[in-house]
């Protein structure tokens, strides 16, 4: 099956022009690649569907990208965050404890800086909504967590706006995984009665919502997507992140050390389930490697154990889907989507785009839209989802002053 292809929907009436509430929503992925910042206009359907942001066959949608930008981490903040999210880098409390005010810092920097480029005043935004940057995932053992880090008090003061932030605990204090947590919004916004479809997230982990035309929405991680291949091609190439799928396609894929990777036994595991860089980094990845591998044939390698576990996870869970709506960076690495289409030949795959969602700034319109279902009371989690005992609200609300 041909994969559509991707275009962007970034931008419309900003300045001085919002017909709606606006909010920003912030976050920094697995990869910490730079923190994706959007900002969303919460409009009735008649304003939203006049405008050219209107998701293409509905109307009813009520959000819309004003504007996204992904902003870059300091290069040695980005290394440190990385080092500790690989879960080898010893780090003392004092340290942490200024890493979350510094992640904090840049998160606000990053929303200031892109309020300034669309000419809104922090005045006219509603509230902010921060994921933060995960430190570790922890959803299993006698005592679950998830660390995000991002101090939200210094958001708040720095910029002036509400913020919405630490979303991810009330979930998992409640039983569930605490993540994912984005499944509600794709819900929300690309659901259809007329198909089953699902959304796969390609971000530096995959992770997978189920729409069916009718029955509960679920959702749940699939394994990594590009946090492998972005830390195998940096260490290999010095490249962040292999463009276009380039250095894998110099590869051929090494089926016994494939056979290794797909052994890992979290693959077996049933929904939910969330995972990140502490399961899968290239610790795992050398615990696999004889030695003797070409880097470009663990890069193919590492690219097929993406689609592998997308496309196996997409036909246990929901077989007759006809639509997979792809968004994050994986977006934009052709090899990658098309092994995932080939694997799906009955399935439509196709960027969120297609849909009137820019596919790289989903998850951070996610968080806007979590951020005013927090300040409505309203609960932001999917317990189908995360395996949570019941709907919460999620979210501290931290006032500019």
């Amino acid at each position: 099956m041909a994969v559509a292809g991707v275009t962007s929907v970034t931008g419309g009436d900003v300045a001085g022009k919002n017909r709606g509430e606006v909010y920003l929503g912030l976050i920094s992925g697995t990869s910490a690649d730079g923190i994706d910042v959007a900002l969303v206009e919460f409009a009735t359907a008649n304003a939203l569907a006049s405008t050219r942001l209107a998701p293409p066959e509905s109307t009813q949608r009520s959000c819309g990208l004003l504007l996204g930008r992904t902003v870059a981490w300091e290069p040695d903040l980005r290394a440190r965050l990385i080092a500790l999210g690989q879960d080898f880098a010893p780090v003392s409390i004092d340290e942490l404890g200024e890493l979350d005010v510094r992640v904090g810092e840049a998160f606000a920097a990053a929303a200031l800086q892109v309020l300034h480029e669309a000419g809104v005043a922090s005045t006219q935004v509603r509230a902010l909504g921060s994921h933060g940057q995960t430190l570790r995932h922890r959803p299993g053992g006698a005592h679950p967590f998830t660390w995000q880090l991002g101090d939200a008090h210094v958001i708040a003061e720095r910029t002036g706006i509400t913020t919405i932030a630490d979303f991810r605990r009330r979930d998992m204090a409640a039983g569930g995984q605490g993540a994912p947590l984005v499944p509600a919004f794709h819900a929300a916004l690309l659901h259809t009665d007329n198909e089953d479809r699902a959304v796969l997230n390609l971000g530096g982990i995959a992770n997978l919502t189920l729409l069916p035309a009718h029955g509960d929405v679920r959702g749940f991680d699939t394994g990594p997507a590009n946090a492998l291949m972005d830390a195998w091609c940096e260490r290999e190439t010095g490249a962040a992140f292999d463009a276009g799928g380039a250095f894998a396609a110099r590869g051929q894929v090494d089926g016994e050390l494939l056979s290794r990777l797909l052994a890992e036994p979290w693959f077996a595991l049933p929904p939910p389930k969330s995972t990140g860089r502490e399961q899968f980094h290239l610790d795992w990845l050398r615990a696999q490697l004889r030695g003797d591998e070409r880097p470009e044939d663990v890069q193919a390698s590492l690219l097929e154990l993406s689609a592998r576990t997308v496309a196996a996870a997409l036909q246990a869970t929901q077989p007759e889907t006809a639509r997979l709506l792809v968004c994050g960076g994986g977006v934009h690495n052709p090899r990658l989507l098309e092994r995932i289409a080939a694997l799906l030949p009955d399935c439509e795959v196709e960027s969120t785009a297609a849909r009137g969602l820019d596919p790289d700034f989903v998850e951070a319109m996610a968080f806007a839209w979590l951020a005013r279902e927090t300040l409505a009371e309203r609960p932001g989690n999917l317990p189908a989802v995360t395996g949570a005992r019941g709907l919460r609200v999620l979210g501290a609300i931290h006032p500019p002053s």
